[in-house]
């Protein structure tokens, strides 16, 4: 059963800041499987997770792996790639794993305004 509360995390990390990035995956898979809707957006670094791959070779001690959490995140929620991170990294929709969308700052806004509505950055 969905919840009437959504959550949307912006993660801006990625192996550049791995405990950061680690983090943000973490949650989102946690509040999915707490049944809260839930909306991922790769920024920044993160936005080389959307490659099939990529995640696998991230790395973190005692942390769960990147794609484990992906897959989670992707059975009960959204995954988005930020159009202009995708933009400057070469990254075109035809490029990333299934069920990952690409969507600009438009979007991002109009899913963190509506009432019951908490938004992170990580």
């Amino acid at each position: 059963m969905q919840s009437e509360k959504k959550l949307v995390i912006k993660v801006t990390a990625g192996a550049d800041a791995p405990e950061r990035c680690s983090q943000a995956f973490t949650v989102a898979a946690v509040a999915v499987a707490s049944g809260v809707e839930v909306s991922l957006w790769l920024t920044g670094e993160s936005a080389w997770f959307a490659l099939p791959g990529r995640a696998a070779e991230f790395e973190l001690p005692h942390a769960a792996p990147l794609p484990e959490l992906i897959e989670s995140i992707q059975a009960g929620g959204r995954v988005t790639l930020c159009t202009q991170c995708a933009a400057r990294r070469g990254i075109e929709e035809k490029d990333v794993l299934a069920g990952v969308r690409i969507a600009g700052a438009q979007v991002f806004v109009s899913e963190i305004m509506p009432d019951g509505v908490q938004a992170l950055v990580y």
